[in-house]
């Protein structure tokens, strides 16, 4: 047997399956024990001797690469059976023909016909190494190192072999292109905000953290007003600070990418609506305020798209539809919102002051708050609507906080209206002497000369709206502006009366 280091030409298919290879790796490592075990040449033939075609005299034993054919042949060509023609008397003849297998009893010619008439056009019809094995054998020269390598199983291949095709990215569909234009657009229109509250500390490993921005806002107008949540803000707020002073930094995106930090004063916040409006001194050029859209127009169902700043990820869109509407936010500030939006939007802590913007990219929500019992999105988030916004954010620019219209009277709370037996609509229980509500005629409630109580005025209707209770009153009266002229009707004892009203400031 030649040296493995000089290499060896053997019958081997295009591709090898793992047990194939395993099973060749073994014949050829161990060649005498092999040989010393099956082989019952009388010349004594084995594995191991003249293995490469010889050179010499053709009575001298080496067996040609064409004697496997297939793998069948191959793993049996020292066994009992001939692995061409099938019989099972052959006793090891020695090699007369390159085409006739070493053990076959049977005549050459018939050992070739049996082996021909298994396949079309001498190509073998049975299982062999490769795949398309024609003309009866395939002979594959390659170096020891190589065949070695192959029969492990570790096959020589390069960079470009092992890399599948990439896909030419091609054009996005028209519905993504509006959401890409949709949100390249209004970008720029949101900010970062930072409470200056919240300092940067020092751990108990020596490192200084830093606090990620607690929320998220949009720019109103040119004039560097910036809206956001109260909450947002609370912890600077909470300290009460005159307008014009300090209370948060905001970082605002330009057009070439990178982020500007500036310092934002307070103008006006309203804790009851979970609203507060800041200033920034910036560049006119990095100042993009949004469209104003329209909340009472909208339907469940329709799209929408949420901007922010979830966890300090800055300008994170999030998709989603509108998923109910007139839903009662519970803020975070304490208070009740009415007429919220609700939308299955993910909305996560940083979120809050966000826009919450339509398909054709007008706002028509500020995001505030999510229903959630982990403190992450479960799907179910809510938004102040924007017509609530328009209204107060002039007044809190204008004047540092909202006028809220009320009739400045003492109203039941609704455990004790039920008490008295008033199922619905607002119990009046007292009223000022010098109030616009004692000069239009409101009666409170009072005890009797035999000391019972004497039911005061119950406001059932504010113009055409309906009152169920003191909440659903309060709700009313904030689609009107203080000095409006409305006409109240109330319940007294057993009759219905109106009332005209002016809507003064509440000092409540």
């Amino acid at each position: 047997m030649p040296p493995v280091s000089q290499g060896m030409v053997v019958q081997v298919p295009v591709s090898l399956s793992g047990h194939t290879l395993s099973a060749l790796s073994l014949l050829i490592s161990v060649p005498s024990l092999i040989a010393s075990a099956r082989c019952r040449s009388r010349d004594g033939l084995s594995l191991g001797t003249n293995f490469m075609p010889s050179s010499s005299s053709s009575s001298s034993v080496s067996p040609n690469p064409t004697m496997f054919k297939s793998r069948r042949r191959f793993l049996k060509l020292f066994g009992n059976a001939c692995t061409t023609c099938g019989a099972r008397s052959c006793l090891g003849a020695e090699f007369q023909r390159v085409c006739e297998d070493p053990q076959c009893s049977s005549p050459s010619t018939e050992c070739e016909e049996n082996s021909f008439r298994k396949g079309e056009g001498g190509a073998i019809g049975r299982r062999t190494f490769g795949a398309g094995v024609t003309a009866g054998t395939v002979a594959a020269p390659f170096a020891a190192a190589e065949f070695a390598a192959r029969a492990l199983g570790d096959m020589p291949v390069t960079i470009e072999q092992v890399t599948p095709p990439i896909a030419p990215s091609g054009n996005l569909y028209p519905a993504e292109e509006r959401t890409v234009d949709l949100f390249e657009r209004n970008t720029y229109s949101v900010v970062n905000i930072f409470d200056v509250t919240l300092r940067p500390q020092v751990n108990m490993t020596g490192s200084v953290e830093v606090p990620e921005g607690n929320g998220s806002g949009f720019i109103w107008d040119a004039e560097g007003h910036i809206v956001t949540n109260y909450h947002v803000i609370g912890s600077s707020l909470a300290r009460n600070p005159s307008p014009g002073k300090l209370v948060a930094r905001v970082t605002l995106l330009g057009a070439d990418g990178y982020q500007k930090n500036f310092e934002a004063t307070l103008v006006g916040a309203d804790r009851t609506k979970d609203l507060a409006v800041l200033k920034v001194n910036a560049p006119i050029e990095l100042l993009r305020p949004v469209n104003l859209g329209q909340s009472s127009r909208l339907r469940v169902g329709q799209r929408c798209l949420a901007i922010g700043n979830p966890f300090g990820f800055d300008h994170t869109l999030t998709v989603g539809v509108v998923s109910g509407l007139n839903r009662d936010i519970q803020s975070q500030t304490g208070v009740v919102i009415g007429g919220g939006i609700q939308t299955d939007a993910a909305i996560n802590p940083g979120n809050s002051g966000g826009p919450l913007l339509d398909s054709g990219g007008n706002i028509i929500g500020i995001n505030t708050a999510i229903f959630t019992r982990t403190g992450t999105s479960a799907g179910v988030g809510f938004a102040i609507p924007i017509d609530t916004v328009a209204k107060l954010v002039p007044q809190l620019i204008v004047y540092g906080k909202v006028m809220r219209p009320g009739l400045n009277v003492q109203l039941a709370p609704e455990p004790v209206a039920r008490q008295l037996n008033v199922r619905s609509g607002a119990l009046v229980l007292s009223v000022p002497g010098t109030s616009a509500a004692a000069k239009a005629g409101l009666k409170p409630t009072r005890r009797g000369l035999a000391g019972n109580i004497v039911l005061g005025d119950v406001i059932v209707a504010v113009g055409e709206s309906l009152i169920i209770n003191s909440a659903e009153l309060a709700k009313v009266l904030d689609g009107y502006q203080v000095g409006d002229q409305v006409v109240l009707k109330v319940q007294r004892d057993d009759s219905l009366v109106e009332l005209p009203f002016t809507l003064e400031e509440s000092v409540r």
